[in-house]
Formats: structure tokens, C-alpha cells, sequence
């Protein structure tokens, strides 16, 4: 467990730049993880050497093989840190746009009629590409409606909405204002058993810092993250994208090889960097087993990080020792509820005597980094029903402590009056 060693964890965090220091602040805490968690030294060292390479892929010359080779590397990685042993891995402009690529592809390339699906709880990035591309197609959007008391959608849900004409469904994976994982494997099967021949577009961008990604389990056609979420920068996107979707009409040069993703000159650096992110958590995996490969390695990682950020999750809602949890101050509302098993490094919470916006500000007069989420094109599906026009989102990661919580609670005590 990373909560019961010193040495890991300051090993852990001395692998992060500015993990307790801001450049611009001074020192700090930092609780903003969802808006883009910490970013690794190696990925810091990795970009300035790939951004400073002249040389393009696919000449003739060393410099360029070198630079196929990387992304090669890259790509195998991804395969084990994924766990996708067919289809392909590609990189975009960011998590957003690889998004509404896939989607766009899997509303565009299925027949005319049928139906797109997706639920109320998604992010933008998925929703609003996919009922815009229902809207273009002509296919009808079926609106799958959230929990409003634990943040999540279920596969009963998705069950109860579904219909034969469904070609296309989107899920999202954990959401970036709750903090609430969806379990998408069931709502996945839910989708197949009755239209088996859907594709399935899954946001996995909040999920993916928090725990492990296991896509040959989960039955789907498409998975996006952004690796500025995950510990490498900003950017670029991954995608991956199953061998039955590539086999749709997708958007490609002219002439050019057949079933590519990818348009123009890759950027070697967002491969190498998320090579980096790979090699980190599988040296962590290392740190925490006796595994013999790599994915057993990246599983053992992915299981201490989720254990290690619900204790954090807990102590913060529940409190500890003296120190109220935000779960106990006067007039709160805790996003997703108070017990909630699949919530995943991420606590959102509003107080009805003090404004959000408020608190974001007190707590950063204190060195203490969160973010507000208002009722706006990104949280208001989230946030209009619960009758709240902002929340505080506290967001974690497996590089933050104890100790860090203790201070977010006392500094929390007091503004709470």
C-alpha cells in the first residue's frame, strides 16, 4: 500500500515537477488533479528533446528511423497499459477532438435511420458530439437520465432506453465533476444484448490517473483519454479504436494506406511522453508486487493507486482525528453522496451559506489549489438538477497525502464558520 510507506511515497512524488510548489505561488497544495494532474520530470526531459528533432518520419536516415522506432515502442506500450490487444492507438489534438472523431465516424459511416445513445451524466466531449452528429445523420439522440443522488448511470438504465435501432452509444467512464466511475462493461453488455452490432465510444479521460483501463474486457469500439490527465502534458489525446470501426469509411488522404488514423506528421514527443507515463506506473507496479510483466505490474499499480486515493477520499469526507470531514460541516452537499464506493479521487461539495467561488478563493489564499464547477455547458447536467449554481471540486491523486487532506480540513473548518 502507497498510505503505509514513507519512502514510496516521497519516491512517488519525487518523480512529479512542482509537486508542492507552484512557480507563479509559492508553495501549495495541489487539489486540482481533474483539471490536469501533476506531469512527470521524464515527460518534462522527453518533450524538450523530441521538440528540439528537425527530422520528420518515413526519410531515409537515422534520425528518422529512430523516430518510427519511438512511436513503434510507444504503441506497444499503450497496447499493455490499456490492455487492447487488437485494434489501434493514434494521438490527436487532445482527449476532446480524438472524441468527436470517433463518434463522428460511427454516426456517419452506419446506414441511414437507427439511433444514437448516450446518458445525461457525460461530459461534453462525448455528448455533444454525439447529438450533433445524430442531428446531422438524421438519427434520433435517446437521452439515457444520471442518478441525481450518486452521480452515476447504470446498465439497468441504459437497458430501459434501449432499442434494436441503437447503432451508435457513448459512455463515460468516471465523471470529471462527481468523481463517480460508471461501470462500463455492464452498461456495454446492456447495449449488445439488444443491438449487438453497436459501436461503442467510451470517455475514459477523468478515469484514467485513477486506476486501471482494461479494454478487452469491456466489449467497445472506441476509448479516449488526455494524457495531460494522466501525468504527461498538454496537447495531445490517445485513442484507441477497435479493428471493426477502423473498417469503417474513416477520413484519410487520398491514395494513402488504408485503415490510418493518422493525418499529417506525427508528433514523436506525444508518443515518447506517454511512453514515459507507461514506464512510471509499471515501475510503481514494481515497487508495489513480484510481478514478472508489465501488465501484471500496471494492474498491481492500478489496484495501490485506487486504494491509496479512497482512503485520501475517505478521511477527507469523514474526517480525521479532531478535524471534521466536509461531509460534517453545516449546510453541505457532497456531489455523488456521502458513501458511494465507485467515487475515484474526486470530492465535489457545496455549502449553502458560502459561496463556491468563495471557498476556491480562501482556499487558495491558504496555498490550497481546488477549482470551482459551475452551472455551465460543462457541469450543468450535473448541477441545474441538484438546484446548485456552483460546487467546490477537490481532486486528487496518488501523489497526494494525508497530510495535505488534514490541511484542506482545517483550512476548511474555519471558512466554514
Amino acid at each position: 500500500m502507497i498510505t503505509q510507506s514513507t519512502d514510496l511515497t516521497n519516491a512517488i512524488r519525487d518523480r512529479f515537477a512542482h509537486v508542492d510548489t507552484c512557480p507563479f505561488q509559492g508553495r501549495r497544495i495541489f487539489f486540482e488533479n481533474a483539471g490536469g494532474a501533476l506531469t512527470l520530470k521524464s515527460v518534462v526531459e522527453t518533450s524538450g528533446l523530441y521538440a528540439a528533432i528537425p527530422d520528420n518520419q518515413g526519410r531515409g536516415n537515422a534520425a528518422s528511423a529512430a523516430l518510427v522506432d519511438v512511436i513503434k515502442r510507444a504503441k506497444a506500450k499503450m497496447t499493455v497499459f490499456f490492455n487492447a490487444p487488437d485494434g489501434q492507438f493514434f494521438v490527436g489534438e487532445s482527449g476532446t477532438e480524438l472524441t468527436f472523431r470517433l463518434i463522428r465516424t460511427a454516426v456517419s459511416g452506419t446506414p441511414d435511420g437507427g439511433a444514437v445513445i448516450g446518458s445525461s451524466v457525460e461530459h461534453p466531449a462525448s455528448r455533444s458530439a454525439a447529438q450533433h452528429w445524430a442531428k446531422v445523420t438524421g438519427k434520433p439522440y435517446i437521452n439515457v437520465q444520471h442518478d441525481n443522488a450518486t452521480g452515476q448511470v447504470t446498465p439497468q438504465a441504459y437497458a430501459a432506453a434501449m432499442t434494436p435501432e441503437v447503432q451508435v452509444a457513448t459512455i463515460l467512464h468516471t465523471s470529471p465533476v462527481t468523481g463517480i466511475a460508471n461501470d462500463v462493461a455492464g452498461i456495454a453488455g446492456a447495449i449488445r444484448s439488444v443491438a449487438p452490432n453497436a459501436f461503442i465510444i467510451v470517455d475514459g479521460i477523468q478515469h484514467a490517473s485513477h486506476g486501471h483501463i482494461d479494454i478487452a474486457s469491456y466489449d467497445i469500439d472506441g476509448y479516449v483519454v488526455s494524457p495531460y490527465k494522466v501525468f504527461s502534458r498538454h496537447g495531445y489525446g490517445v485513442a484507441w479504436a477497435s479493428d471493426r470501426l477502423t473498417a469503417l469509411p474513416i477520413e484519410t488522404l487520398k491514395g494513402g494506406p488504408e485503415g490510418n488514423w493518422e493525418m499529417g506528421t506525427r508528433d514523436t514527443g506525444a508518443y515518447a511522453t506517454f511512453t514515459d507515463v507507461v514506464d512510471y506506473i509499471d515501475w510503481l507496479g514494481g515497487e508495489l508486487s513480484n510481478a514478472s510483466n508489465a501488465r501484471a505490474r500496471i494492474e498491481a499499480a492500478g489496484t495501490a493507486i485506487h486504494a491509496h486515493e479512497h482512503a485520501l477520499t475517505e478521511a477527507m469526507l469523514n474526517g480525521d482525528g479532531n478535524l471534521p470531514g466536509l461531509a460534517d460541516l453545516p449546510g453541505v452537499t457532497i456531489l455523488g453522496g456521502r458513501d458511494n464506493p465507485d467515487r475515484e479521487g474526486l470530492v465535489c461539495f457545496a455549502l449553502d451559506h458560502v459561496p463556491a467561488a468563495d471557498i476556491v478563493d480562501a482556499l487558495n489564499a491558504k496555498g490550497i489549489r481546488t477549482h470551482i464547477r459551475k452551472a455551465d455547458h460543462y457541469s450543468g447536467n450535473i448541477l441545474d438538477p441538484l438546484g446548485l449554481p456552483a460546487a467546490v471540486r477537490v481532486s486528487l491523486c496518488h501523489y497526494n497525502t494525508l497530510d495535505e487532506v488534514r490541511s484542506l480540513l482545517a483550512a476548511m473548518k474555519e471558512i466554514s464558520g
